[in-house]
């Protein structure tokens, strides 16, 4: 029969996804110019010149063969090692080729981990606000999606609250840092406090609790933050990275997994990684993508722009008397809702042409995520009608 999960989840698809498209259908109706789209989290600066120039060098260098052939499942042996030394000289952690698997962006790395670590009737962790397809990838696992709050006024883990959401049947914690959607960047503190509490409770358990590290925007940070590397605090890590944000190649959709090989059950969390790809045909990546990333790693797009953006928009929303946590990386603004529910907030936005994300989809309700990555004449003609949902709501003005 029909599995209903699948059934319900394509009835009902991604809540960004399914606004992204309203706007597309709205700017056909009243020009693109008139509405003030905040959907997406797709890049707009444009590739390091090296990305492009090797890119184009690779199409006219490789033969047809060489260009269309299949690659080896986990990915090409090259890449792999060159994403195992690039690990190594950054991190200091002795990963090996064998501990990586080149996948299908962050998403594949993502619902692969979890469908190699959680068995049915398990429990996975993660802190609220969070990304929209974590719940997916766990129940397809036959998992069950708890959530934890953060510290209101921060965003960063709160201790107690994630100790009580802990329970024997937690086996696994996702953490994504710099956050989507808030913006928030773990700070070193709370990474220390996590793997102090996660050591405790799996010694507890009788069983390991590993940690899923989602990090595709861990270049996308301002002002000199720092990012913590979570492996190198806690060793039961999988570490999963997407080139989509720092490279800005979204639609190559190319990014990878890696296991710490100081990990408990090292071998077998990679051989069961390694299976749930197979199992989900997650498998074979464009060799041209694979090569491209094996000369460009490192490489990082120009993200002032990003940085300009925030600004811009983080200042005139505060002006107007919107209140919001400055975020120090990605980029995205987690606005608190005036008034109402973000749902009913997020529809009194869109009767003005803006179109943005309510936070019930990250799991955060009285929220609504602003994606800043557009470009900033969009930001500068929406700040009127800002000012008028404002005005509407009797926020007041610096």
């Amino acid at each position: 029969m029909i599995q209903e999960k699948y059934i319900s989840w394509g009835n009902y698809g991604s809540p960004i996804r399914e606004l992204s498209a309203y706007a597309a259908r709205r700017a056909k109706e009243i020009g693109a110019e008139n509405v003030y789209d905040f959907t997406l989290g797709a890049p707009s600066a444009e590739p390091p010149k090296k990305v492009l120039d090797t890119f184009r060098r690779l199409q006219e260098e490789l033969t047809p063969t060489q260009l269309f052939t299949y690659a080896p499942s986990p990915g090409m042996e090259s890449t792999r090692e060159r994403v195992a030394q690039y690990l190594r000289g950054s991190f200091g952690i002795p990963y090996a080729k064998e501990d990586v698997y080149m996948t299908h962006g962050a998403a594949g790395a993502l619902s692969m981990a979890v469908a190699a670590l959680v068995s049915p009737g398990e429990e996975v962790l993660t802190t609220a606000p969070c990304y929209t397809e974590y719940h997916v990838y766990v129940e397809h696992a036959g998992g069950k999606m708890n959530v934890a709050p953060c510290l209101p006024d921060t965003f960063q883990f709160d201790a107690e609250g994630f100790e009580k959401a802990l329970t024997p049947k937690t086996v696994l914690v996702i953490l994504n840092s710099p956050n989507n959607p808030s913006g928030a960047v773990l700070s070193r503190e709370s990474i220390e406090a996590l793997s102090a509490l996660l050591h405790r409770k799996s010694a507890e358990y009788g069983h390991p609790i590993y940690i899923l590290a989602d990090e595709p925007y861990r270049e996308l940070v301002y002002g000199g933050v720092e990012v913590p590397f979570i492996p190198a605090f806690y060793e039961n890590t999988v570490y999963a990275y997407s080139f989509s944000k720092s490279m800005s190649l979204p639609g190559c959709r190319i990014g990878f997994v890696a296991v710490s090989p100081r990990m408990e059950n090292h071998k077998n969390v990679r051989a069961a990684i390694i299976g749930a790809a197979r199992a989900m045909g997650f498998i074979c990546l464009p060799p041209i993508f694979q090569l491209l990333v094996e000369e460009c790693i490192g490489e990082v797009a120009d993200l002032s722009v990003y940085d300009d953006n925030r600004t811009l928009i983080y200042d005139s929303l505060t002006a107007m008397g919107y209140t919001c946590v400055k975020p120090d990386g990605a980029f995205y603004l987690f606005l608190k809702t005036p008034g109402e529910s973000s749902e009913v907030f997020c529809k009194r936005a869109l009767e003005k042409d803006i179109v943005l994300v309510p936070g019930d989809a990250f799991r955060c309700s009285g929220y609504a995520r602003l994606s800043y990555c557009v470009p900033n004449e969009r930001i500068r003609r929406s700040l009127p009608a800002f000012a008028e949902l404002a005005a509407e709501y009797g926020l007041s003005k610096d």
